[in-house]
């Protein structure tokens, strides 16, 4: 089901949980700023979820409430897990929805790496 992608955060969320290591995860990636996992239902050969440690519902809540270094450490963590899968050469995909016309599923920001393969159009046409 969509989300509004707005405040308030929802503590309950998976993506909370799982920061909580109250549900497992395959993880790729932590650091003091992020946390990266495989997605458990991939769209492509590499598909990561990379999410911010802070409690964000979304890119609008994260770019307006985030702190300098939260920010810049969770960018960073993106390019580190992009490279560390070697998918710098090849090229890869970040997507991050926002709100129920993007798609939003789960209330906790987090960007969708995907790559390993030619990802065609960006955007399906209706």
């Amino acid at each position: 089901m969509p989300v509004s992608g707005l405040p308030p955060y929802d503590d309950t969320n998976i993506f909370a949980r799982i920061l909580r290591g109250e549900i497992p995860s395959k993880k790729v990636y932590e650091d003091e700023w992020a946390f990266a996992f495989h997605d458990i239902n991939p769209q492509a050969p590499a598909h990561v979820l990379i999410i911010p440690k802070g409690k964000y519902c979304s890119f609008a809540d994260f770019s307006a409430q985030g702190s300098d270094a939260e920010i810049a450490g969770f960018i960073r963590a993106v390019g580190i897990v992009a490279r560390q899968l070697g998918l710098e050469a090849p090229g890869y995909r970040l997507l991050a929805n926002m709100g129920e016309h993007g798609g939003q599923e789960v209330p906790h920001f987090h960007v969708h790496l995907f790559g390993g393969r030619p990802l065609g159009r960006m955007v399906a046409r209706d």
